[in-house]
């Protein structure tokens, strides 16, 4: 569950005073947040505690995230000048490989350590916003307007995650997951000239690593299909989507894959009766799904990630609830 610590009075505790892109570059404090959903939840994986600006951060980028608002760029990328200048990440960050050594040192053999990075596409609309956009309008003006700048920005982001993953892969990570955080305000048309080769190039140079690869964004119902053609082995959906449609999209565009969700991050303040529903319905979906040969496995996950108000109790009920109907599988 991504940010799962977020709800976590012991992640409040150790992170007081410390600025979250700080954070994730000191190896005992990125391990330590990391490992704190894992010991109190009992989940099969623990998800690498990182951010996606923080290879943007490594390589130079001028970025910070700012309380109640999310990453600020200092510079924003305005024109194909301001791409040439854009550094690209081609060194490893020592802080967060001694953080995975950690972490590792720290799970048992029946759980797994899911690496993460922030797709081309999102990682191009902070620096081209200069943040968190409610429309995207200078992301998408940029792709229409100035096609050229676009796809040089793109091609210039694509080494930097690459390299990212890859380091992460290095490290010892068992899987990794490619978050294409703001992907699902785009048109399918969009999506496919402007973002999808990319994101295919980034799962094709990891495949090698014989990882699962994971790929995952927010309000892409519509995009299923396409998301699944850039190569990932399992596909994240979000809760607006029920599991089974889901996987009916992905299988008429890929045949079967495994898919990864969906509960609503919402419901689990809903209390424990309406959580055990909709893990059951959940499950129940996966299944239907995996029977009519549209899906071959299913992680049960969130469709986001962790609202921070949610009761951690809660969160340690659902799991245990998914254990309940499903044995864990790694």
């Amino acid at each position: 569950m991504r940010q799962a610590g977020r709800s976590l009075p012991e992640y409040r505790q150790v992170r007081a005073g410390i600025d979250m892109l700080d954070s994730c570059f000191m190896p005992e404090l990125l391990a330590e947040i990391t490992l704190q959903p894992v010991r109190r939840h009992d989940v099969d994986a623990a998800i690498l505690f990182s951010d996606i600006v923080v290879p943007l951060k490594a390589a130079g980028v001028d970025v910070e995230i700012v309380s109640g608002r999310g990453p600020v760029v200092a510079q924003p990328i305005l024109s194909m000048s301001d791409v040439d200048k854009l550094p690209i990440l081609d060194s490893d960050i020592d802080g967060v490989m001694a953080g995975i050594g950690i972490i590792i040192d720290n799970l048992t053999s029946s759980q797994a350590l899911i690496g993460f990075a922030g797709a081309p596409f999102t990682l191009a609309s902070y620096l081209v916003e200069g943040g968190p956009s409610r429309n995207h309008e200078k992301t998408k003006a940029m792709m229409h307007a100035q096609p050229e700048t676009w796809h040089a920005l793109m091609r210039k982001l694509t080494p930097t995650i690459t390299h990212f993953l890859s380091m992460q892969i290095s490290a010892g990570i068992d899987a990794m997951q490619l978050f294409d955080s703001w992907a699902g305000f785009l048109t399918e048309r969009d999506y496919r000239e402007y973002v999808l080769p990319y994101s295919t190039e980034i799962f094709a140079a990891i495949a090698g690593a014989d990882i699962p690869r994971i790929h995952f964004g927010v309000g892409t119902g519509e995009l299923l299909g396409a998301m699944s053609q850039a190569g990932a082995d399992v596909t994240g959906v979000d809760w607006r989507v029920p599991l089974d449609v889901a996987a009916r999209r992905i299988h008429h565009a890929v045949g079967p894959k495994s898919v990864q969700g969906n509960l609503d991050p919402a419901l689990l303040c809903a209390g424990e009766e309406v959580v055990r529903a909709e893990v059951t319905r959940i499950c129940a979906e996966a299944d239907r799904a995996i029977s009519a040969g549209h899906a071959i496995g299913h992680i049960f996950n969130l469709g986001h990630g962790v609202l921070p108000t949610t009761d951690p109790e809660m969160i340690t009920r659902a799991v245990s609830l998914v254990h309940e109907i499903t044995p864990p599988q790694i």
